[in-house]
C-alpha cells in the first residue's frame, strides 16, 4: 500500500470522508463515509499524521466510490473518543442524545468484554494521544476500568452498567477544560470555578437528556467528594461507593497520564498512593488485582536480553506474553516477537526503566490487525 499524507484542506470539516483515513503504517483509524465533526478532531488527527491509499484516490478521481474498510480494534476506539466529543458538542434533542450515548456505552463494553488486555495496554500506553484529546481518551479509558473492576466486585450487572455509564459521562462538562490543563498546565480562576462546578453541571446535562437512573446521577453529581469532607462541590461525608469508584479511578488513570507540565507518574508509585488514601478499601484492592504485578503495557526486561512490552496477561501473574521491542543486543526489533514468558529463556527479569521504548509505538504493531 502506498501512502498519500494528506492536509487540512483536503479533509472537510462535517461532510462523510471519501476515502479511508489512516496512519502512517497504514493502519485505519477512520473508515470512508465517517464524519469529522470539528476542529479539535481534525487537529488531532493531522497532529498524529494521517494518510489516505494511493489507490483510492485513484479511485475517486475516476469517479469510482471507495468502499469503507471494516473498523479493526484500535479504530473502534478511536470511534469512542470522536463519539463522546460529539456528545459533548452538539445540541442533539434528548432521545437522540439518549441513543448516541447508549451506542457509546455499548461499544466500550463491547471492547473490554472481547480485548480487556488492549484495554488496560491503552489506559497505560498513552504516548500516542494528543495532549488535546486528553479529556476524551480519559473519559473513555475511566468508562473501561470502571467496567473491568465492578466485574470483578461481582456486582449485579445493572450496577456495573450504571457505572460505567457515569464514568464515561462525569466529565462530560469539562473535556475541554482538561484537554487545556493537560496541554497548558494552569487555568485562570474563572476556569477553576467551572471546574469545580463540572459534576452538577454533568447531571444537569444528562436530566435534560432524560437520563433517570438516580444511582448513575448520584455518581456522577459525587465523584469529587470525599468522606473527609474536603472533596468539592458539597464537601459531602457520605458518599455512594458508586462515586468513591469513580473517584478512585478518575484520580489513578489522572497520575498515570502525562500532562505538559509534568511525566505520567510510575504506575507502581501511583497504587501505593492510592492504596495509602484507601488502606482497607475493596475498590484499591480490586484495582490492584485487575492490573496485577505485570499488566499490558508495563515494559520489561527478559532473561535471554531482550526488552518489551507486556501485551497479555496469564493465569499466573508473573508469567505475561510479551511482544519484544529490542532483541539481546539492545537493537530495536524491525518485527516484534511474542515471547512467553513461563519459558526459562523468555522468563520476566527485571521492569525496564527506558519507558521511551515503546513511545508513539503503535498497538498494531504489537497486537496485529485484531477484528
Amino acid at each position: 500500500m502506498k501512502l498519500l499524507k494528506l492536509v487540512s484542506n483536503q479533509v472537510k470539516l462535517g461532510a462523510p470522508l471519501p476515502f479511508n483515513v489512516r496512519d502512517e503504517h497504514g493502519h485505519l483509524l477512520l473508515a470512508a463515509g465517517q464524519v469529522i465533526h470539528g476542529d479539535r478532531m481534525l487537529e488531532a488527527l493531522l497532529a498524529r499524521g494521517i494518510h489516505a491509499d494511493i489507490e483510492e484516490i485513484k479511485a475517486l478521481a475516476a469517479g469510482r466510490k471507495v468502499e469503507p474498510q471494516k473498523p479493526t480494534l484500535f479504530a473502534r476506539w478511536t470511534r469512542c473518543y470522536w463519539g463522546l466529543d460529539a456528545l459533548a458538542r452538539d445540541a442533539q434533542p434528548p432521545e437522540v442524545f439518549r441513543a448516541a450515548l447508549t451506542e457509546l456505552g455499548d461499544s466500550v463494553q463491547s471492547l473490554i468484554e472481547t480485548q480487556p488486555d488492549v484495554a488496560i495496554y491503552l489506559m497505560l500506553r498513552q504516548e500516542g494521544h494528543a495532549l488535546r484529546m486528553y479529556g476524551l481518551t480519559h473519559a473513555i479509558h475511566c468508562a473501561a476500568l470502571v467496567g473491568l473492576l465492578t466485574r470483578r466486585l461481582e456486582w449485579p450487572p445493572e450496577r456495573q452498567r450504571s457505572a460505567l455509564m457515569a464514568a464515561l459521562t462525569m466529565n462530560l462538562a469539562c473535556l475541554d477544560l482538561q484537554a487545556r490543563f493537560a496541554v497548558y498546565g494552569r487555568l485562570s480562576q474563572e476556569q477553576r470555578d467551572e471546574l469545580r462546578q463540572h459534576p452538577d453541571a454533568a447531571v444537569a446535562r444528562l436530566r435534560e437528556a432524560g437520563i433517570d437512573d438516580e444511582e448513575w446521577l448520584r455518581a456522577v453529581a459525587e465523584h469529587h467528594e470525599h468522606s473527609d469532607g474536603k472533596g468539592y462541590p458539597r464537601g459531602l461525608q457520605d458518599v455512594g461507593d458508586m462515586a468513591q469508584l469513580l473517584r478512585l479511578v478518575d484520580v489513578f488513570l489522572a497520575k498515570i497520564s502525562r500532562r505538559e507540565s509534568r511525566p505520567a507518574l510510575d504506575l507502581r508509585e501511583a497504587e501505593r498512593q492510592a492504596f495509602a488514601e484507601y488502606p482497607s478499601s475493596p475498590l484499591v484492592t480490586a484495582l490492584i488485582r485487575e492490573l496485577g504485578p505485570l499488566p499490558p503495557g508495563e515494559v520489561v526486561q527478559l532473561a535471554n536480553g531482550e526488552r518489551g512490552v507486556v501485551i497479555h496477561r496469564a493465569a499466573k501473574p508473573q508469567t505475561p506474553i510479551v511482544a519484544t521491542l529490542t532483541d539481546k543486543r539492545g537493537i530495536p526489533c524491525q518485527a516484534s516477537m511474542k515471547r512467553d514468558t513461563a519459558e526459562r529463556e523468555f522468563a520476566f527479569k527485571a521492569l525496564e526503566a527506558d519507558r521511551q521504548l515503546v513511545a508513539r509505538l503503535p498497538p498494531e504493531r504489537l497486537y496485529g490487525l485484531l477484528p
